[in-house]
């Protein structure tokens, strides 16, 4: 099993490309099998999570060739059982459900696994499927999907207790591209990741207008083709780098991001005091520390709203942020797993019913850590590089579930850290 030692007080300057994005490419491999034509996925990043869904896609007997970034999939025949020991490693594999069930019209599925930040119930995907038609029977930790007299366009509320669901809308998108007649999402997430996903598949021949909103609006059509598709960078890595670029950088520039989906990242970096610079296009970011860096509170929203999937990282940056900051996170509440790690490096952090109250101190020291799950892993990376001594943080395997090269990225940039095998 792997940790990383990160050598802190070292500065971070240089340029570094963002690759493309994790939480965009899991259900876009997925779609691949909606179609018994080839399709060519690009910048699809190589983390273990993205490798669990394509051995998913294997096992469901698709051809899968893979050449760096690029992923060639021809889904021509498949059969409609995901294996329960590749599901239970990503709670992402569930968004083979919808594509199954168009295609095959059946398709079983087990309840699916993934990093432990609060409960987050497949309810709302099974609402989605079950309104188009979908007869669903769970038994012996499977659900199972039969679509009888085929899967016919409705019109779906998908609003859940802590905001729209992501995968669900990806789900019941995919299930509705070939439905019979029309269907409506309301209360659709509006993420970045969705409308990539609902490019891809308009590609393909799909009929989608309104990705981007809360009101998804999808016409099915006969079949579907192949394509050669490109996806969108990653957000949640280009404002973790962003965090580093001011902890423990002098002038770190991003290549390949998309400015418009980093503007709640943007927003308070510039709030906390510190300096962010688009180029004209918006696709590369250089990011400097402040000179009176401030603390600031911080409240996580879907998007166009602060990320859960920033909030620890923030969390890191802001218990060396002179003041006292408010972190709340509203969508899962529980995910505060990375502020007993940092307090054991001297951060003065409380935590209550899903607020983390955070006052800044001069320094941290470099200790041994546990990641706990993939964006806790990042934080402790970041507070690594701005603490005293070394820092070793066990439990690698999280953060090589969404972060690609992380250590080879951080090496370039000019810091410390080293991948050591135990």
């Amino acid at each position: 099993m792997d940790k990383l030692i990160v050598h802190g007080n070292s500065t971070l300057k240089g340029t570094i490309n963002i690759s493309g994005s994790k939480n965009a490419s899991l259900p876009i491999l997925a779609a691949a099998l909606l179609t018994d034509e080839p399709c060519i996925i690009r910048r699809v990043p190589d983390v273990s999570d993205t490798n669990y869904m394509l051995q998913i896609l294997r096992a469901l007997g698709a051809d899968v060739e893979r050449s760096s970034g690029t992923v060639r999939i021809h889904a021509a025949n498949i059969v409609p059982e995901a294996p329960y020991d590749l599901v239970r490693r990503m709670r992402a594999s569930i968004c083979v459900m919808g594509p199954l069930l168009a295609r095959l019209g059946q398709a079983c599925v087990s309840l699916p696994g993934g990093c432990v930040i609060g409960d987050r119930p497949v309810d709302l995907h099974l609402k989605g499927l079950k309104g188009l038609g979908a007869d669903i029977d769970v038994e012996g930790g499977n659900m199972h999907f039969t679509a009888p007299n085929g899967l016919k366009g409705c019109e779906i509320d998908l609003s859940g207790k802590h905001g729209p669901t992501v995968l669900g809308t990806d789900n019941l998108m995919m299930a509705a591209v070939l439905a019979e007649g029309r269907t409506i999402i309301e209360s659709a997430a509006c993420e970045p990741e969705v409308v990539d996903l609902a490019d891809f598949l308009i590609q393909m021949g799909a009929k989608i207008e309104g990705a981007g909103t809360r009101r998804i609006t999808i016409d099915g059509v006969g079949s579907l083709k192949g394509v050669d598709y490109t996806v969108i960078p990653d957000r949640i890595e280009a404002g973790t780098f962003m965090v580093a670029g001011v902890m423990a950088g002098d002038g770190v520039t991003l290549n390949r991001v998309n400015r418009d989906h980093l503007a709640a990242t943007t927003r308070v970096l510039l709030e906390s005091g510190h300096l962010v610079e688009f180029n004209e296009a918006g696709d590369r970011v250089t990011v400097r520390p402040g000179e009176a860096p401030q603390g600031c509170n911080i409240t996580t929203a879907p998007f166009p709203g602060f990320p859960t999937d920033m909030q620890a990282q923030f969390t890191a940056m802001l218990a060396t942020t002179s003041g006292i900051s408010v972190v709340e996170d509203t969508i899962f509440p529980q995910r505060f797993m990375q502020c007993a790690e940092l307090k054991r490096m001297g951060a003065d952090i409380r935590v209550d019913n899903g607020t983390a109250i955070v006052t800044g101190v001069e320094s941290l020291s470099g200790a041994p850590v546990m990641a706990s799950d993939l964006r806790a892993s990042a934080a402790l990376v970041l507070a690594g590089l701005r603490a005293r001594g070394k820092t070793e943080i066990l439990r690698v395997y999280h953060i090589d579930r969404g972060y690609e090269h992380i250590d080879e990225k951080i090496l370039q940039l000019g810091g410390a850290v080293e991948r050591v095998r135990e």
